[in-house]
């Protein structure tokens, strides 16, 4: 039987095709700290700011293309159930082939509505104040901003549990509560971390394999191994 194989992808994914991490040491996002742009009350204070904030991020994801990380992964996908659990609002993953993704932040090239029940569009180009759904509430970033509820984390849990093989890329598993997602593996489960700049604990509960290397040259690496070994 296939073994499952449960991907976990953080910034550092993203990172290699010119996506820009989601903040730096200082806790800025693009010169913005991160609660002005990033929060419900962020965008009740300056629904403006925040609106041109993701505007600019979805004219940048309209650029970006999939980095050899994401294509190695949607070609591993051609031969195991592989399930990619990702914290990055883009589309990249996708976009590479990967079928099975669950996006646990929310889709840049999604909107809401501002009040139930909350319906979703599809949306990449510009949203401007004036933009209403069909009930004529404002539609806002389908973003999971700080402070609000992640509604698919119960669903990444569960799938992580499930994982034979875990591989964690460019994540630095400090943000919860998505850091907590690697205490649902099973004890003993083989565990891949890819990341130039490797911080995780080196848990006996875990297997754990360290790839000291940028998404799009440890990810290949990791799926040609993979690929050629029997797993």
């Amino acid at each position: 039987m296939s073994k499952n194989i449960v991907v976990l992808s953080g910034a550092g994914m993203s990172a290699d095709s010119g996506l820009k991490t989601f903040r730096d040491a200082g806790g800025l996002w693009e010169g913005h700290d991160v609660m002005e742009v990033a929060s419900p009350q962020g965008f009740r204070a300056n629904p403006e700011l925040v609106l041109e904030f993701y505007n600019e991020r979805r004219r940048q994801l309209l650029l970006a293309k999939p980095n050899e990380g994401h294509k190695a992964l949607a070609n591993l996908e051609n031969h195991y159930k592989v399930t990619i659990i990702t914290q990055n609002v883009d589309d990249l993953h996708e976009r590479a082939g990967s079928r099975d993704v669950l996006h646990l932040h929310g889709e840049l090239f999604k909107v809401r509505s501002t009040a139930p029940p909350y319906t979703v569009l599809e949306w990449k180009k510009d949203l401007n104040l004036g933009n209403l759904c069909e009930q004529g509430y404002q539609l806002r970033p389908h973003i999971v901003w700080f402070g609000e509820e992640v509604p698919l984390l119960p669903q990444a849990a569960s799938l992580t549990s499930l994982a034979d093989i875990l591989i964690i890329i460019g994540t630095s598993l400090q943000v919860y509560p998505a850091a907590s997602l690697m205490h649902y593996a099973r004890r003993g489960t083989t565990v891949y971390f890819i990341d130039p700049k490797p911080a995780i604990d080196h848990s006996s509960d875990f297997n754990l394999k360290i790839i000291s290397k940028r998404a799009s040259e440890g990810v290949p690496e990791l799926v040609n191994t993979l690929l050629n070994t029997s797993i």
